[in-house]
């Protein structure tokens, strides 16, 4: 059996809760041996009232209990604080209540899986308003089926940040509904579309979970820890002003 095919068996094989709270949408998703059940909701603040139903709600449509699940997922940020907040404690404590392994995926990576899933673009550039006059931003290739980084996630202002020298890519993100025209301005012809309307959702959180936990990249409860940006420097992988 090829090693792909092998890879493929064992992502079909995981049973994973995944949630995201980072931004505006809520979502729940649980990916059950290849199928998602998945609840999402835009509502700004409702959070913490919503994700916990959410969860219940997939869980009993997927048919399986905590007990049933082989690991757990979230969306890490960068985002709101209270929202990346909200999802980090939510997975702890399901985390330390069952013993479950935690896979902290980045919400850009999920927002650029969206775009990559619906087939919309291969190359996305995931980006969000991170308020303050600024924007968290991350390049992304699709590779087999999967958004894959090609450059460090940055916060910083658009006018600033770090983009990519080559390729056509796809803005996604409120970075593009906030600073449409001054990212499009610095991207010119390298920008093919934007879709400035999309979310991280907790079904891409999923997707992109089971390859780390077939690559064995999921950790401990106490090591699933939120990404801020603001909190630190990163550095930009072939990327130019």
């Amino acid at each position: 059996m090829r090693a792909g095919a092998r890879l493929y068996g064992i992502m079909a094989a995981v049973n994973l809760l995944a949630i995201e709270t980072s931004t505006e949408a809520c979502s729940a998703a649980v990916h059950a041996g290849g199928r998602v059940c998945a609840r999402a909701e835009f509502a700004p603040q409702r959070h913490a009232e919503l994700i916990l139903p959410m969860c219940e709600a997939v869980l009993a449509e997927a048919g399986l209990r905590l007990q049933d699940l082989d690991g757990l997922a979230f969306g890490r940020g960068p985002g709101a604080f209270t929202g990346v907040r909200i999802a980090t404690g939510v997975i702890q404590g399901i985390a330390l209540g069952t013993g479950l392994k935690v896979a902290a995926v980045s919400s850009l990576a999920a927002l650029a899986q969206g775009i990559v899933r619906t087939r919309a673009a291969s190359h996305v550039l995931a980006g969000m308003d991170a308020r303050m006059g600024e924007i968290y931003i991350a390049a992304y290739a699709e590779h087999q089926g999967a958004a894959a980084a090609v450059s460090s996630e940055e916060i910083g202002r658009p006018a600033d940040v770090l983009l990519p020298r080559d390729a056509t890519w796809s803005g996604a993100g409120t970075a593009f509904a906030v600073y449409e025209e001054v990212l499009r301005a610095r991207l010119g012809d390298r920008l093919a579309a934007i879709y400035p309307e999309s979310y991280p959702l907790a079904q891409d959180v999923a997707a992109l979970a089971v390859g780390m936990f077939a690559r064995g990249e999921a950790v401990e409860a106490e090591l699933a820890l939120p990404v801020y940006l603001r909190d630190r420097v990163v550095d930009a992988v072939a990327l130019q002003p």
